[in-house]
C-alpha cells in the first residue's frame, strides 16, 4: 500500500474543528479545491464560502458531501484560510472572515497585487503567505510563486506548499518585491503564449492555409513544443537550435523574430508593462 506523501501529511492537520476555509470558488479557487480533494483532503475538513459559486464548484462539492456556504462559518478557528476572491472585492469581503483567524491560522492569498501587510491588516493576524499562481493551475499544470510574512512557521509553510502543490509546482522567494516580476512572467505569461497561438494561426491564413487548419496547426505546435520543453528539460535555446537548419526555412523566420526590433525586445517591454501595473495595483492604483 502506497504511503501518504508530504502533501497528504500536511493536509491531515486540517480537521472539522480547524478546517480549511476557502473564500472564493471561481476558476482558480475551484481548481485548487479539486486538487485538494484529489490529494486526500476530507470534505469534512473543508468549508467553501462563495455566495455566487459557479455550478462546477457546487457540483464538485455535492459529489463529496460538501456544500458552498453564503457566509463564513461561525464559532470556529480556521486551520487555513485561502483567499481566492478578486482583489477589488477584498475590502468588503475579508472583514467577515476575521473571527476565523487565530494566531496559528495560515492565511494564504492568491489575490494579485495585495501585499502581505495589507492582507495581515485585513484579516487581523494569522500567518500570512502571498502567492501568484497562473491559469494552467486549472489542469494541475500551473506554477505558483509564494512569499511568507516574517514569523510564518515551518508547519504553516509546509501546509501552504501542500495546498498550492494541488495546482502544480511551487517556488518560494524571500523578497516580496519579486512577486511583481513573477506576475509579469508566469502570472501574465500564459496570455502571451495564447496570443502567440492566435497570431501564428493568423500568419498561417496569410500564407494560404484554410483558417481551421491553421488554427489546429498553431495550437498543436505550441502545446507540443511546450510538452517537448517540459519532457526533455533542455534549455530552450538548445531546442531552438536543434530545429534550425543553416539557411533553412526556420532560420529565415528567426532572422525576423530575432532582429533588433523583433520578439525579444517586444517581450521585454510587455513584461516591464505588466510589472509596472502590478506595482500600481499593490499601491491601490
Amino acid at each position: 500500500m502506497e504511503k501518504p506523501g508530504p502533501a497528504a501529511d500536511a493536509l491531515a492537520a486540517l480537521t472539522p474543528e480547524r478546517p480549511l476555509v476557502l473564500a472564493g470558488a471561481g476558476k482558480m479557487g475551484g481548481a485548487l479545491l479539486a486538487g485538494w480533494l484529489k490529494a486526500g483532503l476530507r470534505a469534512a475538513a473543508l468549508r467553501v464560502v462563495d455566495p455566487a459559486a459557479p455550478a462546477p464548484t457546487s457540483a464538485l462539492l455535492a459529489r463529496v458531501a460538501g456544500r458552498v456556504e453564503a457566509a463564513p462559518p461561525e464559532g470556529l478557528t480556521a486551520g487555513a484560510l485561502v483567499i481566492a476572491v478578486k482583489p477589488q472585492a477584498l475590502g468588503e469581503t475579508l472583514p467577515a472572515f476575521r473571527p476565523l483567524v487565530g494566531p496559528d491560522t495560515l492565511v494564504l492569498s492568491i489575490a494579485a497585487g495585495i501585499t502581505l501587510a495589507t492582507l495581515g491588516n485585513m484579516v487581523g493576524g494569522g500567518q500570512v503567505v502571498r502567492s501568484m499562481p497562473n491559469t494552467p493551475a486549472q489542469i494541475g499544470q500551473g506554477i505558483t510563486v509564494a512569499v511568507a510574512a516574517p514569523g510564518v512557521g515551518d508547519a504553516q509553510r509546509a501546509l501552504a506548499t501542500a495546498l498550492l502543490s494541488a495546482a502544480g509546482s511551487v517556488e518560494w522567494v524571500a523578497d516580496e518585491g519579486l512577486i511583481d516580476a513573477v506576475t509579469a512572467v508566469s502570472g501574465s505569461g500564459p496570455a502571451y503564449v495564447f496570443l502567440l497561438a492566435e497570431t501564428l494561426a493568423e500568419a498561417g491564413v496569410a500564407v494560404g492555409l484554410p483558417a481551421e487548419l491553421a488554427r489546429r496547426l498553431a495550437d498543436a505546435t505550441i502545446s507540443g513544443a511546450g510538452a517537448l520543453l517540459a519532457a526533455t528539460g533542455d534549455d530552450p535555446a538548445t531546442l531552438r537550435k536543434n530545429v534550425t537548419s543553416p539557411n533553412g526555412t526556420t532560420a529565415a523566420a528567426l532572422d525576423v523574430l530575432m532582429a533588433k526590433d523583433g520578439l525579444a525586445p517586444l517581450i521585454r517591454r510587455a513584461a516591464a508593462a505588466a510589472k509596472k501595473r502590478a506595482e500600481e495595483l499593490a499601491k491601490g492604483g
